[in-house]
């Protein structure tokens, strides 16, 4: 027995969110998947997830959704406000939700006890990424296994020496994640502030008296959280009344990115790509990267040669247009120059008075528009 090879179909290296719920989604379509993290314990992340309609959908039919104990909030409304424009920009949606906020940890806990019970994730394994590859011998706590594919889903942290071909957009933001409490309900609202140092977004938060709301603000310019608190008050003391911010407050470097194509890897999440928050789609986008490998194996063997380049040349088109819309949103509001002022006076206005594409938006914020297929 001691020669004998473990044959999988899928060894994912990353237990986080996407990688978890990646695992559980191709177990459900009946694949036999490893799982590998480094962490014993999961990370203490306070952030909170906005989870579009189509991500629900998916973790719906995951079972992970109803095991939440937590009160998602959903966000009926979106405001979106700058320093150009007098009026802002309204968005609803009277179908359904357009999202829920949830926090990361408690969504985390329970993917991490499914893989646990499914018998098929592996924590503190030392194993050098850069040394594995697919339909290659590989040991693993001195077993020799063997996978059909490799995906990776580490985070943003990707490892330089496993040549991949990457596109970079270093804006030299920093984003600053926080919750506070406050007097008003916050009517399941969210707001988008783009202010003259970066641009500030506002969720309602998990809670059971709908008076907490998380924030995130990012900005290229050092800050402390007295000023960044300061900001919040003026921008919604009217709406939300007297504010109780928590003492402490998350710093995260950006540095958005997208890989084009790897040979040898199936990179997914924020290993995929990972653009500006001020979307709010990051996460939602790892869904999205999921959905589309689910869907090619529903089309395609396993052991068919191209599966890896059909996957990025569905994703690239749809991650390249939020990475690249994010970061020309923030180019034109960082830019002082009249044009740039006349452009985002120019969008608000065609959005303001165009319904069909204040719908298009609002789908596509939803997840509900497939640039996938």
């Amino acid at each position: 027995m001691k020669n004998k090879i473990h044959k999988y179909d899928f060894l994912i290296i990353g237990a986080g969110l996407i990688g978890a719920i990646a695992a559980l989604a191709l177990v459900k379509k009946k694949f036999k998947v490893l799982v590998l993290d480094k962490k014993v314990e999961l990370p203490n992340d306070d952030r909170t997830l906005a989870v579009n309609a189509n991500s629900i959908d998916f973790l719906k039919q995951l079972g992970i959704w109803n095991k939440l104990k937590s009160q998602p909030q959903p966000i009926d409304k979106i405001i979106i406000e700058d320093n150009i424009n007098e009026k802002p920009l309204i968005f609803e949606n009277d179908d359904e939700s357009m999202g829920n906020v949830i926090l990361n940890k408690e969504m985390s806990k329970v993917v991490r006890q499914k893989l646990v019970n499914l018998k098929i994730l592996k924590i503190e394994t030392n194993i050098d990424i850069s040394k594995i590859l697919p339909d290659k011998f590989i040991l693993i706590d001195n077993k020799n296994y063997i996978f059909k594919k490799v995906i990776i889903s580490i985070g943003k942290n990707i490892v330089s020496n496993l040549n991949h071909k990457t596109i970079t957009f270093d804006q030299k933001h920093q984003s600053y994640v926080g919750f506070f409490k406050h007097s008003k309900d916050h009517n399941n609202t969210a707001y988008e502030f783009f202010t003259q140092k970066g641009p500030l977004a506002v969720l309602p938060a998990p809670s059971g008296n709908k008076k907490k709301s998380t924030f995130i603000y990012s900005s290229k310019e050092d800050t402390d959280k007295y000023q960044i608190q300061k900001l919040i008050n003026k921008k919604i003391i009217n709406t939300h009344g007297k504010l109780i911010f928590d003492q402490s407050i998350s710093k995260f470097p950006i540095i958005p990115h997208l890989i084009k194509y790897n040979n040898n890897f199936l990179y997914i999440g924020d290993s995929l790509k990972s653009i500006h928050p001020v979307a709010g789609q990051g996460w939602n986008l790892g869904i999205k990267d999921i959905q589309t490998l689910c869907k090619l194996l529903d089309q395609y063997s396993l052991d068919e040669k191209n599966i890896n380049s059909f996957y990025y040349s569905r994703r690239i088109v749809e991650s390249s247009i939020f990475l690249g819309f994010t970061s020309i949103l923030n180019f034109f509001y960082e830019g002082k120059n009249q044009l740039n002022k006349e452009i985002v006076k120019a969008g608000f206005t065609i959005l303001r008075k165009v319904k069909f594409l204040r719908d298009v938006f609002i789908k596509q914020a939803m997840g509900r528009i497939n640039l996938t297929d």
